[in-house]
């Protein structure tokens, strides 16, 4: 009796130990879901504002909204790129900095694509067209550039007004921070033209500065605004660009535009 106990009992333990040496041939359950978990590890993306430049950023009840945002989250959306946190907002001449610095990746603010700040920043693909116009006020004579000499300008530091008419002698000019206090100067009588982006205008025209201002002249300048993004993010960059494509191919992109612009002249295609 005991030798059959005794048989029984080895027999098992090697049992036992043919199944402990099985299971250690297996890779452990939690390499393999470590495995998986990286392969499909999501993007993700801080993005930087400037909120005063309505319709593409705005504040309203305390939120983020606009153009940008809704083209920017839509992107997003399309991509299954996660937008990290809050939106941040900042002046628009602090957005490109941030950008270099790494407190953001992205940066949505009708920002026109330029050479010199290409090589601060990547560009998207064009996804608004635009240009600077003149506004004046309703009831003054300046038709064009050429009357600006001996006048007065009130501009956004920074942005594309700025830089054009910094070159040209005998007008003064007036820098702000943001376009509000331009156009403030402007209806108040501290300055006699605003030059900046059309579409801004318009709104503008359409909303608080209504038969107080005008806009004169022509287009002085043909431009398209672009999602400024990190040069460490390529991977970014690129379905940004892919994000963009699938919206205006499936119809949203220009589904966005009219929920804030009235005429076609800023929608592109791919």
């Amino acid at each position: 009796m005991k030798k059959r106990l005794l048989v029984f009992l080895v027999a098992m333990l090697v049992l036992c130990l043919v199944a402990v040496g099985c299971g250690s041939k297996q890779a452990p359950p939690g390499n393999q879901q470590g495995e998986q978990k990286g392969e499909e590890e999501q993007l993700t993306m801080k993005v930087g504002a400037d909120v005063t430049f309505p319709p593409f950023e705005m504040m309203e009840n305390g939120v983020v909204t606009g153009f940008d945002i809704d083209l920017i989250k839509a992107i997003a959306e399309v991509e299954n790129i996660k937008i990290d946190g809050e939106i941040q907002t900042m002046d628009f001449q602090g957005l490109i900095p941030a950008i270099q610095t790494g407190s953001i990746d992205v940066a949505v603010a009708g920002i026109t694509i330029r050479e010199d700040r290409a090589k601060q920043v990547d560009f998207s693909k064009p996804y608004y067209h635009s240009g600077i116009t003149l506004l004046v006020r309703a009831d003054s004579d300046i038709t064009g550039v050429d009357d600006l000499v001996g006048k007065t300008i009130a501009v956004k530091l920074g942005t594309t007004g700025d830089i054009m008419f910094s070159e040209k002698e005998g007008i003064q000019i007036k820098r702000f921070n943001n376009i509000d206090e331009a156009y403030r100067e402007l209806v108040n009588g501290g300055a006699d033209a605003v030059p900046f982006d059309n579409p801004i205008h318009q709104h503008y025209i359409n909303t608080a500065g209504k038969g107080k201002v005008k806009v004169v002249g022509e287009l002085l300048t043909g431009e398209d605004y672009g999602i400024a993004v990190s040069k460490n993010r390529p991977e970014l960059l690129e379905k940004i660009n892919s994000g963009l494509d699938k919206l205006i191919e499936s119809g949203k992109y220009e589904e966005i535009y009219k929920k804030y612009f009235s005429d076609e002249y800023g929608l592109v295609n791919k």
